[in-house]
């Protein structure tokens, strides 16, 4: 009998532009001295995988890399499907520049043009759930993407939308029939940690 896939969704550490406070969408900052040391600490916390996969965004692939080196599994395997939601006009602009030119955009729920619908975000996602269980059919796999990807696959399967930080994830199981469901979410990071620490 064919066993279940779990998969748990990291979202990345966090990236230069995360510092700033502007949306990234899928522009292509690089982690943060913060986000490669937030990588590092939760990699102590994760216990073994079969395998570690990552959006194609560096902030992502870096901390994959991270975390797998650490953690002994490799190499890192990557899907373009991963990749964060499109933010169109409104990436890399910081929420105060996105009211100004926008005004009550962010609080109705309106979005700019460009912006990724949430029916693609769902069948992109989704289709690169299905391709990695094509290839990887069972096991537990550690997969680093990103906070829309992960709050599209959880309104897909009825949890309601919830922040989530950096280093912060959610699992995810696939049955041999193809069927997903949501198991907890987890934290590797303390969110308290806003600098990296000292080293003694």
């Amino acid at each position: 009998m064919s066993a279940t896939l779990r998969l748990l969704l990291v979202r990345h550490g966090q990236s230069t532009w995360n510092a700033l406070g502007r949306w990234q969408g899928q522009a292509d900052p690089p982690l943060s001295e913060l986000g490669r040391w937030q990588a590092a600490h939760a990699a102590s916390y994760l216990g073994a995988f079969d395998a570690v996969v990552a959006s194609t965004l560096q902030r992502a692939s870096e901390t994959a890399h991270i975390i797998a080196e650490l953690l002994g599994v490799g190499p890192v395997l990557v899907d373009e499907g991963l990749i964060e939601r499109d933010a169109g006009e409104w990436s890399g602009l910081t929420k105060d520049e996105i009211e100004a030119a926008w005004p009550g955009h962010l609080d109705n729920g309106h979005r700019p043009p460009g912006y990724e619908t949430d029916e693609s975000l769902v069948a992109r996602t989704t289709a690169a759930v299905e391709r990695l269980a094509a290839e990887i059919p069972s096991g537990e796999v550690l997969v680093v993407t990103h906070g829309g990807v992960i709050y599209a696959l959880e309104a897909l399967l009825g949890a309601g939308f919830d922040r989530i930080g950096n280093l912060a994830g959610r699992w995810l199981f696939r049955e041999p029939d193809g069927r997903l469901h949501l198991g907890e979410r987890v934290v590797l990071v303390d969110p308290a940690h806003t600098s990296v620490p000292d080293i003694l």
